[in-house]
């Protein structure tokens, strides 16, 4: 299809704008030396530009999305219809707190929420993503030893299984980043953690349910082992959705962690945003939170900034109108709802694994949390199909790709979490065509290579892609 630069001709436009009521203030000073280049189409043609452009893409309302670890699934539509109401929709975060006091209140009934659900005492709704919380959170780890006057504590401990946002927001807080291996099993090798803690940790980043879709077994000993040393515990919320209602990160010994709303509280997800990456933290932490943090005052809500404030990590409270979603999700669900979503997370990922068992190798066989990891290293070795040319194959299926080569820990890895809002149906379909497309590699092997073949894009050059993409219409 044509780009829309492509489209239209000089002179033609759909712009009915209303007169500006704000007084007019340009100037030479302000005004561009020329005019911007903009498409000039009519509406006719901006309409189905983009409902072209609509049909093109692939979503969880499309069809089976199973991206492992991101959690993409379904989102109700009546969290959509309450982030629209007029009062959350059309507020602005410098109105005068009496004026805004329900969206204060959802504010604050958010953080509470979200304390309960993760056994933490305080938290923040700044931060705009799941990276974005890890960045906040190792900075209230780095203030917190900082203000002990204990600034020798320089290292921070990640997983080799761990996503590859922790080591980039370690070194990005400043840390020295220290990679753990992981034992046979997936987990964290205790022996290996005890060599790596010592006077200069300042602590731990760690994901449990793991990467590979493991809950591990010694994750109190974890904890106690960095704490021990003096070190904080950080837990990546990105694989809540499996246990939030059963087991809490600040039970397990965590001290702080982010949560993804856009993952674990179905709000939306993918396409560059909008996103949400709560950090919640331990008492003792509280003290350091980014922003303004809203509290109870007499018959109200007012905004107030912590004693020793980290600063501000996003403008304002935060993507407000994605916690109106969650919280509005959360009151749904409700108490037995919350569990009874991380339990069929659980099911559907272990009844998917089970019926693609006799099929493909799994890269730990063993019961599993919301995601499990296959690996096609046998079948890149013995006929030269590698998972991308599964997940390439699934293309014509319908189905998106599950996350690909990850972790890097399992050679030629597919990571497929199902998620609980997906039917046994659903699934069974999915499972289906899973077998299909693995039983037509062995068959045809090389024509593998070849797909996907009726996607509106082919098989791209992922180097050239990776390494020379083409980013603006010239």
């Amino acid at each position: 299809m044509k780009l829309i630069f492509e489209m239209g001709a000089p002179g033609r436009g759909c712009d009915l704008l209303p007169d500006c009521q704000a007084p007019d203030v340009s100037g030479k000073a302000t005004r561009r030396a020329a005019r911007p280049r903009l498409p000039e189409v009519s509406e006719t043609e901006l309409s189905r530009h983009y409902t072209e452009l609509a049909k093109q893409v692939h979503g969880v309302n499309d069809g089976f999305y199973p991206l492992g670890s991101c959690t993409m699934k379904y989102n109700p539509k009546i969290d959509e219809q309450a982030a629209a109401l007029p009062g959350f929709s059309q507020i602005h975060p410098l109105q005068d707190a009496a004026d805004a006091q329900g969206c204060l209140e959802v504010i604050h009934k958010t953080e509470n929420a979200l304390c309960a659900i993760t056994g933490m005492d305080a938290c923040t709704l700044q931060p705009a993503a799941g990276a974005h919380g890890e960045f906040t959170g190792l900075l209230l780890i780095k203030a917190y030893h900082v203000s002990r006057g204990d600034e020798k504590r320089r290292k921070i401990i990640v997983p080799d299984s761990a996503h590859g946002t922790n080591p980039a927001s370690g070194a990005m807080a400043g840390f020295d980043v220290i990679n753990i291996v992981s034992d046979e099993n997936g987990c964290v090798d205790l022996a290996a953690l005890r060599a790596a803690v010592g006077e200069d940790t300042a602590g731990l980043m760690l994901t449990n349910p793991n990467t590979v879709g493991l809950f591990d077994p010694n994750i109190a000993e974890i904890t106690r082992i960095v704490h021990e040393a003096g070190g904080l515990c950080y837990y990546d919320g990105a694989n809540l959705n499996a246990i939030m209602g059963i087991a809490r990160p600040g039970d397990m010994g965590f001290d702080v962690m982010h949560l993804n709303l856009h993952k674990t509280f179905s709000t939306p997800h993918g396409g560059g945003g909008p996103g949400s990456g709560p950090v919640a933290c331990k008492h003792f932490l509280a003290d350091f939170l980014p922003g303004m943090r809203v509290v109870e005052s007499g018959d109200g809500y007012e905004a107030m900034r912590a004693k020793q404030s980290i600063g501000d990590m996003h403008g304002f409270y935060g993507n407000f109108l994605v916690v109106v979603r969650a919280l509005c999700y959360i009151m749904s669900l409700g108490r037995e709802g919350i569990p009874e979503a991380a339990t069929g997370a659980v099911l559907n990922a272990n009844y998917m694994m089970h019926e693609l068992k006799p099929y493909y190798h799994m890269a730990y066989d063993r019961t599993c949390m919301h995601e499990f990891v296959m690996t096609l290293e046998h079948e890149k070795h013995e006929r030269n199909v590698s998972a991308l040319d599964i997940a390439k194959a699934l293309l014509d299926h319908g189905i998106h790709p599950p996350t690909m080569y990850f972790p890097l820990i399992v050679h030629e890895a597919l990571m497929i979490e199902p998620t609980e809002t997906e039917s046994r149906e659903t699934i069974d379909e999915a499972v289906r065509i899973f077998i299909e497309v693995l039983k037509q590699s062995e068959k045809t092997p090389e024509q593998m290579h070849a797909y996907p073949q009726q996607t509106p894009v082919r098989r791209l050059d992922e180097v050239t892609a990776a390494r020379k993409p083409v980013v603006r219409y010239d």
